[in-house]
């Protein structure tokens, strides 16, 4: 065997080599290849379910929002509706009630003075002069009175 042989059955033993190598690689390559298919295939198929999913429950949302609108809408024309009729009652009421209070209290104070006077003729002759107590005015009479008490 000459050295020119022997580098040829070398250079064949190492083309052996490498094409054994690639031939694994490319093996494995296609065996990726197919599990990494077979996995879109599953994702696929998984998706398409829940994409339909996602999309049946954004319709039910909205519609559910289409309610809450509707209802928010209602209760805005209620809350003025109310508004309206408090102003109403107000200035249907309102007026008639101050005036009726007012004159209740002018008709007490009017009676109320009456009976203070008469109260005051009958004790004392002399012009009553009054003193004012927390709102309230007591003759002289009953003024004496409390001074022989305490």
């Amino acid at each position: 065997m000459s050295g020119g042989e022997v580098a040829g059955i070398l250079v064949a033993v190492f083309w052996a080599i490498l094409v054994s190598f690639l031939a694994v690689a490319l093996v494995r390559l296609a065996q990726t290849l197919k599990a990494t298919t077979k996995l879109v295939a599953d994702v696929t198929e998984q998706a398409v379910p829940l994409l339909a999913d996602a999309s049946a429950t954004v319709r039910s949302a909205q519609s559910q929002l289409d309610r809450v609108d509707a209802i928010a809408s209602d209760v805005q024309e209620v809350t003025s509706n109310a508004s309206a009729l408090s102003t109403t009652v107000a200035s249907t009421f309102g007026g008639p009630l101050v005036k009726v209070a007012a004159f209740g209290y002018g008709v007490r104070q009017a009676l109320g003075r009456r009976t203070r006077d008469e109260d005051d003729r009958r004790t004392t002759a002399k012009p009553s002069r009054r003193t004012v107590i927390v709102g309230r005015a007591v003759s002289p009479a009953r003024r004496a009175r409390r001074r022989r008490k305490d």
